[in-house]
């Protein structure tokens, strides 16, 4: 029977437990992927991607066990591997690059969606993180796409202070400039005025520094905790608006 298909019981057996062992391999795998994606909170899409390219990577050894146990010759094998993989790198290397960059950030997750962060020179809140794209909110309501292999040659800083059962907390820090006008005893009054009206409404009060000092210019950082990053949009500008205007009218008071 077997003299008569051309394929002896061995090989047989051995492709249906190669079939076997795909399939249950690619049910627990993709189960516990999909729980995985639930437990750290990733985006479905996310979800999706991983999900296919696992059973995409899967589908692929398959085939070549399938051809290997079935007869197939090695160098053709290797002949057809070769050249596809010639034509994928000279036409995909940036998506395959972006694709492990992807994967990558995925596992060390420097940041989550609703983080308030800076990725080079995009900073906002994190709206969507794929295996491809990050998509950032910025203040003035545009969403800046950065591909994953761009993040991975970025400075990243995420504004996420502490995380606890309750929720998070983040300290967005932010600098302003003043001129010699002003006595810095003066400014530090102005600048406690400030941040005493916001003592009550936000987790911790405001906190200013002086951080750099010159014949021209003074420079304070100030430290802003919120619960809320997307607070942030509105709660910078505020501030500042506060500071300038209480320095303005310290600077118009006659000498």
């Amino acid at each position: 029977m077997s003299a008569m298909f051309g394929v002896d019981v061995r090989t047989i057996v051995d492709l249906i437990i190669i079939a076997i062992v795909a399939v249950t391999l690619e049910r627990l795998i993709s189960r516990y992927l999909f729980h995985f994606s639930t437990r750290v909170k990733l985006e479905p899409s996310t979800s999706n991607n991983l999900v296919l390219t696992f059973r995409i990577l899967l589908l692929v050894f398959t085939i070549l066990a399938i051809s290997s146990v079935g007869g197939v010759q090695a160098e053709w094998l290797l002949s057809v591997s070769a050249v596809g993989g010639a034509a994928i790198g000279f036409a995909s290397q940036k998506t395959i690059g972006n694709f492990i960059a992807g994967l990558f950030l995925l596992a060390s997750r420097p940041f989550k969606v609703g983080d308030y962060v800076k990725i080079g020179s995009a900073e906002g809140l994190v709206q969507e993180i794929t295996l491809n794209y990050t998509k950032v909110l910025t203040s003035d309501n545009n969403v800046i796409s950065v591909t994953n292999l761009q993040i991975l040659d970025r400075d990243i800083t995420n504004y996420l202070y502490l995380s606890t059962r309750n929720g998070n907390m983040y300290c967005y820090s932010f600098d302003i400039g003043f001129d010699h006008s002003v006595s810095t005893e003066k400014l530090s009054d102005l600048f406690n005025q400030v941040v005493n009206n916001y003592a009550t409404v936000l987790p911790r009060k405001p906190e200013y520094l002086l951080t750099a000092s010159t014949g021209f210019t003074r420079v304070y950082t100030v430290y802003l905790y919120v619960e809320k990053p997307r607070d942030i949009f509105a709660l910078k500008p505020k501030i500042i608006d506060d500071v300038l205007k209480r320095w303005d009218a310290e600077r118009a008071k006659p000498k």
